[in-house]
């Protein structure tokens, strides 16, 4: 049996690159935590009412209770972090320890322990914004969770793709520049390499958390694809319309 090489991991993302996707592959494992958008802002009140915390409680409180959730029983703490949440758990923490205020990874690692990070990104950008946009339009985010509709019939909408094909790429480089920043090595993977073999993947990452998978122990999603002829049809519209200003 390996040591594991970290107490707690975030994995690192923009939105549709299949992250609930690799978070239930890995909370499947038993031993990577059970990872969440624990620390998603509009979240946080419904996290704090699951786990029974009084309404004063301070973020210090919200974090230990992340961590009693997150934990498998090997004590390894798993949460997903989209760029923009980043910034508001390390302003959160400086106020927790101010001593560390404004370094980063040395907040997480107060807070966390031992902290890893894995970058997941998508390749193909394009289908990324169609996938977004159309999960905006609907409110269904996940298939084979526990997501409900909440919105209107998806319609295409080019200006709002392109939108988005601009912000992901932002997205990208501010999770990039703050690894270089921070001198952080995340373990890295892309979406198109999860869809192809989802187990692989999920291996790769326990190897670097130096972890095993328990013997007898399969390697199982707990949600669907969701990208349809849909999708491609607004992706082969998109390619061929004029160029856009």
């Amino acid at each position: 049996m390996t040591t594991p090489t970290a107490d707690s991991y975030f994995v690192c993302a923009t939105p549709r690159t299949g992250s609930s996707l690799l978070l239930g592959l890995l909370e499947s494992t038993g031993v990577a935590g059970r990872p969440q958008a624990y620390f998603r802002e509009p979240d946080e009140p419904l996290w704090a009412e699951r786990w029974g915390l009084p309404s004063a409680a301070g973020y210090g409180e919200f974090v230990r209770a992340a961590l009693a959730a997150g934990r498998t029983e090997n004590g390894v703490f798993g949460a997903k972090l989209m760029w923009g949440t980043l910034d508001l758990v390390v302003d959160r923490l400086g106020t927790v320890h101010p001593a560390s205020a404004g370094h980063d990874v040395d907040l997480l690692e107060r807070a966390f322990g031992r902290t890893r990070f894995v970058y997941l990104r998508r390749d193909d950008v394009l289908a990324q914004a169609v996938s977004w946009l159309r999960a905006e339009q609907t409110g269904i985010w996940e298939a084979g969770g526990d997501a409900e509709p909440g919105g209107q019939a998806p319609g295409y909408d080019a200006a709002g793709i392109g939108e988005l094909i601009e912000r992901i790429g932002e997205h990208n480089a501010a999770w990039e520049r703050w690894f270089a920043s921070c001198g952080v090595r995340p373990h890295q993977v892309r979406y198109e390499d999860l869809d192809a073999d989802q187990a692989g993947v999920t291996r790769g990452i326990l190897a670097f958390l130096g972890l095993d998978l328990p013997e007898g122990r399969a390697i199982t999603p707990g949600h669907r694809r969701q990208a349809d002829e849909l999708n491609a049809a607004w992706i082969e519209r998109y390619r061929r319309e004029p160029a856009r200003s």
